[in-house]
């Protein structure tokens, strides 16, 4: 817990990236948390070269965003590698107890981090087709929540 505190009081990948790729906006509807996302990717397109964010929230969410981002960035996370990550992931960083007793708000800034690759892959490929990048609703007004275990895998 102390560990949620410290990264709650004096976050390290809170602001703002004006260079983005993506700004993707998430949300909790249940009890109000926010988390934007900023990805910046590498030229090759594989590569996060940077991924920050900014959010108002719970305890929880708000240092779960930044110790996920601790571990991105500093391991030089593949796109692949953030849409394999699962609610799995956050146990480990935060502790099994955070995640089980606030599913969403320890899963919030995972769930949010996924859509960024997601759109930024989506882009990726109109451009490539040289079609026009669309907006979606959902990307402006973040309806993006975090992610809870599946049945089967909550009884193992």
């Amino acid at each position: 817990m102390e560990q949620i505190v410290e990264h709650y009081r004096r976050p390290r990948h809170r602001h703002a990236l004006p260079d983005a790729d993506v700004v993707m906006p998430g949300g909790n509807p249940g009890c109000g948390d926010i988390v934007t996302i900023y990805l910046k990717v590498d030229e090759q397109g594989h590569l996060i070269a940077e991924a920050s964010f900014e959010g108002e929230g719970c305890t929880i969410s708000q240092a779960a965003a930044d110790i996920l981002l601790d571990v991105v960035n500093e391991e030089r996370w593949t796109l692949e590698q953030v849409l394999e990550a699962d609610y799995h992931l956050m146990e480990e960083l935060i502790g099994e107890e955070a995640v089980k007793l606030r599913p969403r708000c320890a899963t919030l800034a995972l769930g949010t981090l996924k859509a960024a690759v997601t759109k930024y892959l989506r882009d990726q490929l109109r451009r490539e087709a040289g079609l026009e990048v669309v907006e979606r609703e959902n990307e402006r007004f973040g309806i993006v929540t975090g992610e809870l275990p599946s049945a089967e895998a909550s009884h193992s």
